[in-house]
């Protein structure tokens, strides 16, 4: 089979893979976050942070909540690090540098995940497990209830309330994020993906000699992110690691978790708006543009120019050989498009033109598909814009939902789009 066969046919399994989730995981997190229900632990959690999830939030308190949560883990975050010399299952590692454990604190309670620091050589277990990975989850359940929230404001009349952030919060870590991670995780251990809590040991090289390595709890850590759609890799080298991402499946199935709540979030509005046809349409959008970029860069990745590139098979630099062209830029075009952050490849050394399809889907990385929540209120944000711009044009009312869109509305529009590049 040819390496461009191989390429097409990933992509359509993976299509495949995405459309088969799209209904059934759409429907349940929409029946998630319209439930009335309270699972008993959950019931713990609110009792042991002092919230009501039943009671009802206006957007203020609905935000404080947002900023307060945050700001207590980026805290949290810091702390552990700073503390980490004294932490059992350290490694022998020292407590990380003060501006060096601020600025991982805030990149991964924002979502961002932008790491400074090769993780097998600074982070033990409990900084990686019980920090990083715990921001993972509710760093991407912080988005998708912010996403929830506005999909209410479409959805509601006659009122201000947006729902509860504590159980949306909750709700989205323990009935969507969990169990898709615990499945995953067990899929990723038996690709081969690492899953203990072993010491630094001496491990054997191909060409001779040893070097020293250490394990930990890769497999866990891995599918929240690339599900969370945060990026930050257990190992330096990320996705391309093969403790991370051992096998041709193994990538195609972390491709898959980066982009089905995304997509699937667009029936989860459709649903909780009682119009699928909008859903449907933002799909569309998301959909055409996810597909696009991917043709695209495996085209140009895969262009001989030359002897090199020939013998090769297309761009092979910078990408592991157990991927190959068409699995490394399926993974590039999806970690952009989602602004994850993970890498199975280096997109500095992809051809011009494949270089500036990755920089583009990182300018377009919070709507096409974006990532969890992220994208689906980036999308809706510029629904707002062309409603009201189509509107002007035809000299009618801007409506979106049956929502007239003023001033106040675009003027807080454009407060989005313009934070982003500030």
């Amino acid at each position: 089979m040819s390496p461009v066969t191989a390429g097409v046919l990933q992509l359509l399994a993976l299509t495949a893979a995405l459309a088969l989730a799209y209904r059934p995981l759409g429907d349940y997190m929409a029946k998630v976050y319209s439930s009335e229900k309270h699972y008993r632990p959950e019931k713990w959690i609110y009792k042991a942070i002092g919230a009501n999830p039943t009671a009802e939030m206006r957007w203020p308190a609905y935000l404080r909540g947002v900023l307060a949560f945050s700001a207590v883990s980026v805290l949290f975050l810091y702390l552990l690090q700073r503390a980490q010399g004294i932490l059992p299952g350290s490694l022998g590692f020292a407590a990380i540098d003060p501006d060096q454990a601020f600025n991982t604190a805030a990149s991964f309670v924002a979502n961002t995940n932008w790491q400074s620091y090769a993780g097998e050589q600074a982070m033990g277990h409990v900084v990686q497990t019980g920090g990083l990975a715990v921001q993972n989850f509710v760093s991407a359940a912080v988005g998708m209830a912010v996403a929830v929230a506005l999909v209410r404001g479409f959805a509601r009349s006659r009122t201000g309330e947006l729902g509860n952030f504590w159980a949306d919060l909750v709700r989205g870590t323990l009935r969507i994020l969990l169990p898709i991670s615990v499945i995953g995780a067990l899929i990723l251990v038996a690709c081969g993906a690492v899953q203990n809590f072993a010491g630094i040991h001496e491990v054997g090289q191909f060409m001779g000699g040893t070097q020293q390595w250490n394990g930990g709890a890769v497999a866990s850590q891995e599918v929240i992110k690339e599900l969370g759609t945060n990026g930050g890799g257990y190992f330096n080298a990320n996705s391309a690691h093969p403790f991370e991402n051992p096998t041709p499946f193994s990538n195609l199935f972390e491709i898959f978790l980066i982009l089905v709540i995304p997509f699937a979030m667009t029936r989860t509005f459709g649903r909780m708006v009682g119009s699928l046809r909008q859903g449907y349409a933002i799909l569309a959008t998301m959909a055409v543009i996810w597909l696009g970029f991917t043709a695209l860069m495996m085209w140009t990745e895969f262009a001989h120019h030359g002897p090199a590139f020939e013998a090769a098979g297309g761009a092979m630099e910078g990408k592991e050989t157990r991927f190959g062209i068409g699995g490394s830029s399926i993974f590039a075009v999806a970690s952009t498009l989602t602004s994850t952050g993970a890498v199975n490849s280096f997109h500095s050394s992809y051809t011009g033109f494949g270089g500036g399809i990755a920089m583009l889907g990182m300018q377009l990385g919070e709507i096409a598909p974006g990532g969890v929540g992220s994208g689906l209120y980036g999308m809706l944000i510029m629904a707002i814009i062309a409603v009201f711009i189509a509107g002007l044009m035809v000299g009618r009312t801007p409506e979106y939902l049956g929502k007239k869109i003023g001033t106040r509305e675009i003027k807080l529009a454009a407060c989005y789009i313009l934070i982003t590049p500030a």
